[in-house]
């Protein structure tokens, strides 16, 4: 790894339902990186684990992280809780790994605030339909209300979609990340990042990336 190599942080947000799960999974094998596994105090899936989904939380436990100030953003969602832990992004960092953020345009928002530099896509659905139907086939058990207001939300969220760095539409989740990956690789390779590498092969060395 290249000593000068520095963590970022960067985040995936988008509305509920529209893969940002997937396209996390898919862009694993094309970088390397650490998920930050978010907090949340709604109840857990069938499909999902604790601890590897999100670290599920009663509302006492997550004011509790929130109170101690081990949060680095929270947001409350269709009456939810989520927020991402301070400790695991800051100490990531520390070892220079990038560290990918599901999370919310609100939490985006928060993220924002507190590390500027951070790299910020939003993912698309190719339509408000094919939105719809992943809320409906993600086999949650949410009633036809819950699954109403997400779409009413969503539809708040996409308007947000142009205060990201970067909008990617998720229509195959291979594609997304693909897309992802190359445009962090055009912005590591950006001039204003790499310069000192020149003058380091001037000096002899030996760069490796």
């Amino acid at each position: 790894m290249d000593k000068a190599k520095q963590g970022r942080v960067i985040v995936i947000a988008g509305p509920s339902g529209v893969g940002k799960g997937t396209v996390i999974g898919a862009l694993k094998a094309l970088r390397d990186f650490r998920v930050s596994v978010s907090h949340t105090t709604r109840g857990i899936r069938p499909s999902e684990a604790d601890g590897v989904s999100y670290h599920f939380v009663t509302r006492e436990q997550f004011r509790a992280l929130v109170d101690e100030g081990l949060m680095l953003e929270t947001t409350c969602y269709q009456g939810n809780y989520y927020g991402t832990s301070r400790t695991a992004v800051e100490d990531a960092l520390a070892l220079g790994q990038d560290v990918v953020l599901d999370i919310e345009v609100e939490g985006a928002r928060n993220v924002r605030r507190a590390f500027p530099d951070a790299i910020e896509f939003f993912l698309l659905p190719p339509s408000m339909e094919a939105l719809e139907r992943r809320l409906r086939g993600r086999n949650s058990g949410e009633d036809e209300q819950t699954i109403q207001g997400r779409l009413a939300q969503a539809r708040v969220e996409i308007a947000c979609a142009p205060e990201f760095d970067y909008i990617v539409v998720n229509d195959v989740a291979q594609q997304a990340a693909a897309d992802i990956s190359g445009c962090l690789c055009a912005l590591a390779c950006r001039a204003e990042e790499r310069a000192p590498l020149a003058e380091r092969v001037l000096a002899g060395e030996t760069i490796t990336l």
